[in-house]
């Protein structure tokens, strides 16, 4: 735990967060004008596999996707401005809110950035309806990529930063040895991928994540991380930017180069904080989400018929006749709780352990 601060650091975060928020909605138009003027609309493909999907969402067809570029590039530039007038001036001002360091931030903007680079080609490829029935990339080789960069993560983590020990909360340390790399590997997929199952309805994706960032902001700033912190909050500052624009009538949608490099990035800061053991309580709507999938795709493949009228969840709720925005609003209620609750364990932790 980080026992010392100074009030800049408070400062500092809060700053950033304002100054992400601010700048995001500053350069929304002209990304809403780019998305519009190329057409680069939402695909509903019509499928005999989702047809109560496609029906539900018919009338979304042709909203832009890419609207994640808010969020990141945002981050992103925010990061490397501040970085390098820090380096080339003598303003210390600068050399204090500089939150781009290699022990804390680097490795989750990278992959940030990686992630972000991967989605944004495959909503291109859904909006020029290429790919698997015009649907942009193939599950297993999206699979494979994002399983790359998790790869060069854990590679980073284990070999560079010689760390194989992962935290049970409430329990203790266990140096896990070379099970550390599968394990990394699989909370940055499983994370990455069930951050894009809940990206469905308008604002549903920004919410949830926005509580699971302000989660791990907590917790990396009560251990002492503050540049983390910074960067969940910067991260925070461009998703409330994105909901303004996104709540029920979307402006635009989240997509892959959103969903997928915010899932990435999270599933990374959970691991740098060693609580990742928290995320199945922190993102409890990612793991329902995703959990509700899996269900669904079993369930017909042994007996031939469906648990949920469609999946993932929030799509059954909307089958059965719920308002998209009693969906969101509630999903946001119940993210806020979760990110609550595992701010607590954590607490609990760390007068425990």
């Amino acid at each position: 735990m980080g026992e010392f601060y100074d009030n800049f650091d408070v400062i500092r975060i809060f700053l950033l967060t304002s100054l992400s928020f601010v700048i995001a909605v500053l350069w929304t138009p002209l990304l809403t004008h780019f998305l519009y003027k190329y057409k680069l609309g939402k695909n509903i493909r019509s499928s005999k596999d989702t047809p109560v999907f496609s029906r539900l969402h018919a009338k979304k067809a042709g909203t832009p996707v890419m609207g994640g570029l808010l969020v990141w590039v945002t981050t992103v530039v925010i990061a490397l401005v501040i970085y390098y007038v820090a380096l080339f001036t003598d303003v210390a001002f600068f050399d204090r809110l500089n939150f781009l360091t290699r022990s804390q931030t680097l490795l989750p903007m990278g992959a940030l950035v990686a992630a972000a680079l991967v989605g944004l080609v495959d909503d291109i490829f859904n909006v020029r309806k290429k790919g698997t029935e015009g649907g942009g990339l193939r599950l297993r080789h999206r699979l494979i990529i994002y399983t790359l960069i998790a790869m060069v993560g854990a590679a980073w983590f284990y070999f560079k930063l010689d760390w194989d020990v992962i935290h049970v909360p409430l329990i203790g340390n266990f140096s896990i040895g070379l099970w550390y790399i599968p394990l990394f590997i699989f909370v940055i997929v499983a994370t990455s991928f069930s951050v894009n199952e809940i990206d469905g309805l308008d604002g549903l994706a920004g919410g949830t994540l926005l509580a699971a960032f302000g989660a791990y902001g907590a917790i990396s700033f009560v251990q002492g991380r503050m540049d983390l912190a910074v960067l969940c909050g910067v991260i925070a500052g461009g998703l409330l930017a994105f909901l303004w624009f996104n709540i029920h009538p979307a402006r635009f949608f989240m997509g892959d180069t959103g969903s997928m490099a915010l899932g990435t990035t999270l599933g990374i800061v959970a691991m740098l904080t060693n609580y990742a053991l928290l995320l199945p309580i922190i993102g409890f709507l990612f793991v329902l989400e995703s959990l509700s999938v899996i269900i669904q795709v079993i369930s017909k493949k042994v007996r031939g018929k469906k648990v949920f009228q469609s999946a993932p969840l929030h799509h059954h709720f909307e089958a059965i006749g719920w308002p998209e925005t009693k969906i969101v609003m509630r999903f946001w209620v119940i993210a806020a709780i979760a990110a609550i609750l595992g701010l607590i364990f954590f607490l609990l932790d760390l007068n425990i352990t």
